[in-house]
């Protein structure tokens, strides 16, 4: 299990839409593991995975927003109807590479802070 936990770790961290504060929870969970600083190093990556991995109906939201239509340009009209879809058949999670890893991880909470 410890060799999934790290795997899913390295790909949020690796993804694009991963944001700074998740990523540097994720590196010293990495650099922990194994080691006497892995429990806190897990209690906080924890912590940011639950406040950083988005609902799907917040980003649908942000992309419909001006800012999110401003950001995403030519693409948003896309990514909405993607996420609307996905939202129809039962996802409750963004899309993006970083959150869907992240939600595995919290799939994975009990083993990460065991």
């Amino acid at each position: 299990m410890k060799e999934q936990i790290i795997e899913k770790v390295k790909e949020a961290i690796a993804a694009p839409s991963c944001c700074a504060g998740l990523k540097a929870a994720g590196e010293k969970y990495l650099e922990a593991a194994g080691t006497d600083a892995e429990a806190e190093a897990a209690k906080a990556l924890v912590a940011e995975l639950e406040n950083d991995v988005q609902d799907i109906n917040d980003s649908l939201a942000f992309f419909k927003s001006d800012m999110g239509k401003q950001f995403f340009g030519d693409q948003v009209d896309g990514m909405i109807k993607a996420y609307e879809e996905a939202a129809a058949a039962g996802e409750d999670t963004c899309l993006c590479p970083a959150c869907q890893a992240g939600k595995a991880l919290l799939g994975m909470k009990d083993e990460i802070l065991a």
